[in-house]
């Protein structure tokens, strides 16, 4: 069976919650029978697929949550490795945090101890990615820059086409000239001529 064929946990249990009605009501041949077809859509063994057969086959929740591995100290290299990289994606990040590390270092930005460089080096894409997603949170949000509107009136009066191109005699073009200031049309300015 293929990695991308495998069933997870809960379409392994409602598959097998279908076939223990009729395991229960079987015979010993057709158990035996029932009990090959389920270890080979399964993947499962066939001593657990027995116990499994004995049970209700609902997953009971974890009696606790596993604690975090990574401290305050893994999140603070993270925001200054994150700033300093100007926001990249957390799987570009990941590969370099060790070298940001240190390069930061380096430059006293950041305080980086023997355990917090092995903790970088064995931190994945996924964790990255949700520290990040849980940092990003506190950080203040810049206003998105109010985009100007184009004026509509000026542009309908200059005529912009651009030359058929199956035109092979020489000498046919479009000549676009822009000038390139500020407010205001003081102090020192560029043209722009676009020849197509």
């Amino acid at each position: 069976m293929s990695t991308e064929d495998k069933m997870n946990i809960d379409e392994k249990r409602k598959y097998l919650r279908t076939m223990q009605k009729r395991y229960v009501k079987a015979d010993k041949r057709t158990k035996g029978e029932l009990l090959d077809e389920m270890e080979a859509v399964t993947g499962l063994n066939r001593k657990t697929l027995i116990r499994l057969m004995a049970t209700s086959l609902e997953r009971t929740p974890r009696s606790r949550e596993r604690g975090n591995s990574y401290g305050p100290e893994v999140d603070r290299a993270l925001r200054v490795i994150y700033e300093s990289a100007d926001g990249i994606c957390a799987e570009r990040l990941t590969s370099n945090l060790v070298w940001w590390a240190e390069h930061l270092a380096a430059h006293g930005e950041l305080e980086l101890t023997p355990e917090l460089r092995e903790q970088l080096s064995h931190l994945s894409d996924s964790t990255v990615a949700r520290r990040l997603a849980e940092l990003q949170q506190d950080w203040p949000r810049l206003p998105h820059p109010v985009q100007p509107k184009p004026g509509r009136r000026y542009p309908a009066h200059i005529p912009m086409l651009c030359p058929p191109r199956d035109i092979s005699e020489p000498g046919h073009f479009e000549v676009d000239l822009v000038h390139h200031y500020g407010p205001t049309a003081a102090g020192e300015y560029a043209y722009t001529l676009d020849v197509q």
